[in-house]
């Protein structure tokens, strides 16, 4: 199995949160935000979302499109700010360590 793919589902959840924290979005629209930072299938996001909605991280509303059926828009709940502040400072975290673990392997760097 690609090591990659692990860390790109490790760290998708809290991409989703943080963009949609910045401004509601719907499922494509995620898909090509996520996907101008880090490569992910479209697919990979819906499983993704249905899990944040169950667990009260994000809300669903429907809006209108001139271009096609109504779309499906993602929102933060208070739950999912807290969450997404949590993950955010964990996510920090494990990188300082792991990058502070790098440098010590390394000491020309």
């Amino acid at each position: 199995m690609n090591v990659n793919i692990q860390f790109k589902k490790g760290v998708l959840e809290l991409c989703v949160l943080v963009l949609i924290g910045r401004r509601d979005r719907y499922g494509y629209e995620l898909a090509q935000a996520v996907s101008r930072h880090i490569e992910v299938a479209e697919g990979a996001l819906y499983p993704l979302l249905r899990r944040l909605v169950s667990e009260g991280y994000c809300t669903t509303y429907l809006q209108e499109s001139t271009e096609g059926p109504p779309r499906k828009y993602y929102r933060l709940t208070d739950a999912g700010s807290n969450y997404t502040r949590i993950l955010t400072r964990e996510w920090n975290e494990f990188v300082h360590h792991v990058a502070s673990l790098l440098k010590e392997g390394n000491p020309d760097e």
